[in-house]
């Protein structure tokens, strides 16, 4: 599995960041559960993401060996209740990082994750800093950036479609740039279900990626592998 260096001291690793100065092991936007929902909606697709989620995810934390797993929001999908499937997947799931010291940054899906993180003493945060480094969803400002140097986020589950005639190919990636002056990086979702938003034809969701964005830089995150896509100004 590729280890690309997205900044100083941030690896990208699969679809995750690594942060080996740190111990530190990140991703987000899992939506567990989101097969369900979709199946009440009408949409019969068999519940086959968490399988994915844990196979990618194995591989990864064998190739790093962190400490410490953060969960940058979202791990589960529904807003309102807790289904079904999202009570069993978060359970295992919680229980698959056993070994690790686990922090959960709550997403604007995670409204009530509280009562299943409580079943396995996991505490869920509004944000963390890891160092001069904050972690957060991504769906609203953060409040105190003082001390920061860099900021990780999710929530965009950003990806860029490449074209061929009428065919378009999503391929999930990472982005970096800069933010109030800090370094920002956006990870990709860890979701198999859906793709992600084409930043390249889509409106973008985050606060902080409003305005002219042209500078930021891709990386395309495809079957383990990571590649540089450069500057978004030039595909765009």
């Amino acid at each position: 599995m590729d280890c690309l260096e997205l900044l100083p001291g941030f690896n990208a690793v699969g679809l995750c960041l690594h942060m080996p100065g740190e111990g530190l092991l990140a991703f987000g936007d899992t939506h567990l559960g989101y097969e369900e929902e979709l199946n009440k909606k009408g949409v019969m697709i068999p519940h086959f993401q968490y399988q994915d989620v844990v196979r990618h995810l194995g591989e990864v934390l064998d190739s790093t060996r962190p400490e410490t797993v953060v969960v940058n929001g979202d791990l589960k999908h529904e807003f309102g209740r807790i289904s079904s499937q999202e009570w069993r997947e978060v359970l295992r799931f919680l229980d698959f990082l056993g070994d690790y010291e686990v922090k959960l940054v709550k997403g604007n899906h995670d409204t009530i994750l509280g009562p299943i993180a409580e079943k396995k003493n996991v505490e869920v945060v509004e944000e963390l800093r890891a160092g001069n480094t904050l972690f957060i969803h991504g769906h609203a400002i953060p409040e105190d950036i003082e001390g920061i140097q860099a900021i990780v986020m999710g929530h965009e589950h950003p990806c860029i479609g490449l074209r061929e005639d009428e065919r378009v190919e999503k391929v999930k990636c990472f982005l970096t740039g800069k933010w109030e002056g800090r370094s920002l990086i956006v990870l990709p979702s860890l979701n198999y279900v859906t793709e992600g938003v084409d930043i390249l034809q889509e409106s973008l969701l985050s606060p902080l990626l409003q305005g002219d964005i042209g500078d930021f830089r891709a990386y395309g995150a495809e079957n383990g592998e990571i590649l540089e896509f450069g500057e978004l100004r030039f595909l765009l």
